[in-house]
């Protein structure tokens, strides 16, 4: 048996520990508050998806189709995907269960693991997790703002220092062909400087050279053409309106005519949340508006935006110690002999339905032994009962950080460590 065969994780997944658990619950938490806040309802969608419609949404040309998806066929033949964001999902979702027949706006959130196949590197795996939201139902510059008012608050909150906010218009289906054949124009005669990815897509949609990564295409595009330039009337009001609520409401930011977002589904307003500690990939979170995206689906027009996070990326940022004091510390119950331990467990049964953790040696071990357990286990009282207490009716109740302990009757023991527990996690 010894020589069989050890199982490890695939390449770029990785296992979340108790001890890690603790920073990613405190962001899952902040961010359910703050969704609430701001009118959000939480959403669940499949983990696998049709693969048209990921190509739809995404774009044919995107990395993230051409290159990244897990994409399977089914028992049946069908091609299904799973899902590499979240946006694609939930509209169909939207439109499904006829959300769109509601009062606007309609404002979802969702959290859940995403799957592409990348290279992994800091903060970037295979299988990953993201906190995200759509808001669907309202057209004008104020949703904008508001949307990237919410996500300053929410990073706020966490206490998540040196982020930087960039935003940038890409224009609509009035203004934005003109810029696509301005860059066009602009990157032929340097086409063959481009990356053999960008040579490709060159014609069929330029803005992904704008995107790339490659460093001669950073290079490159350093004199390309500014969408703000292009931007008919009505985008570039609505651009100057979000910038004016962003800085009326006190949320920094600075514009990025770069910045262009990897999907082919944004329209108008983009954004990105970005932190120097992350190394080339440093973006934390991203979004934008997709007014075209719903109808494209053969939904009604109807105008949306939304963002995403990435958490493996967050929880590298998280202050030392982020939702360390979340976890409540245990009663341990330390029972010598098998009679005590008999009342040893009642105890912890009953101590677990007042709300108290509780936790009980189960070998038998000596009293030494178990009490070495419950200061690694960071537990703050300890129940101490054998023959003598028993025979005495009286047990002895210790606290572990002060060293202290007092005797307490048998038919109270369990009341008085749980009220103890209580306050010392207070």
């Amino acid at each position: 048996m010894g020589g069989e065969r050890k199982f490890r994780a695939v390449r770029g997944v990785k296992d979340i520990l108790p001890e890690q658990v603790a920073a990613w619950r405190h962001v899952e938490r902040t961010f359910r508050e703050v969704f609430a806040l701001y009118g959000y309802g939480e959403i669940r969608v499949p983990i696998f998806e049709e693969t048209a419609l990921f190509a739809r949404s995404i774009g044919e040309t995107s990395d993230i189709v051409e290159k990244e998806m897990y994409t399977f066929p089914d028992k049946s033949g069908n091609s299904l995907t799973l899902r590499p964001e979240g946006t694609a999902s939930v509209v169909r979702a939207f439109m499904e269960n006829s959300l769109d027949k509601l009062q606007p706006p309609v404002k979802l959130f969702y959290m859940g693991p995403m799957f592409r196949y990348e290279r992994p590197q800091k903060g970037r795996f295979r299988q990953f997790h993201q906190i995200g939201c759509e808001f669907f139902g309202v057209a004008g510059p104020e949703a904008d703002a508001e949307l990237l008012q919410m996500v300053h608050y929410a990073f706020d909150r966490l206490g998540v220092p040196g982020l930087k906010l960039k935003i940038n218009s890409l224009g609509d289906g009035e203004c934005r062909p003109k810029y696509r054949e301005a860059l066009i124009d602009y990157f032929r005669p340097l086409a063959e400087k481009l990356c053999e990815n960008c040579r490709r897509r060159l014609e069929a949609n330029p803005l992904r050279v704008l995107d790339c990564k490659a460093a001669s295409c950073r290079e490159l595009r350093r004199e390309a053409p500014r969408t703000g330039d292009f931007l008919c009337g009505d985008c570039g009001n609505h651009f100057q309106a979000v910038k004016g609520y962003l800085e009326e409401w006190g949320v920094p930011c600075t514009v990025d005519s770069e910045m262009v977002r990897g999907l082919d589904y944004y329209t108008r307003t983009t954004f990105e949340l970005t932190s120097d500690r992350l190394g080339s990939q440093d973006a934390v979170a991203a979004g934008g508006r997709y007014d075209e995206l719903v109808e494209s689906f053969g939904g009604p027009p109807t105008p949306g935006l939304g963002f995403a996070l990435g958490m493996e990326r967050l929880v590298l940022l998280l202050p030392e110690g982020a939702g360390g004091g979340e976890r409540v510390p245990p009663v341990f119950v330390a029972a010598l002999g098998e009679e005590a331990r008999r009342i040893g467990l009642r105890y912890v049964t009953e101590l677990r339905r007042k709300g108290v953790p509780a936790a009980l040696d189960y070998d038998g071990r000596s009293l030494k032994s178990q009490m070495r357990r419950a200061d690694r286990m960071g537990a703050r009282h300890v129940l101490i009962l054998g023959d003598k207490e028993l025979e005495a009716g009286r047990l002895l109740l210790r606290d572990m950080s002060t060293k202290e302990q007092e005797e307490v009757s048998i038919g109270s023991a369990v009341e008085r460590a749980a009220n103890l527990n209580r306050k010392a996690a207070e």
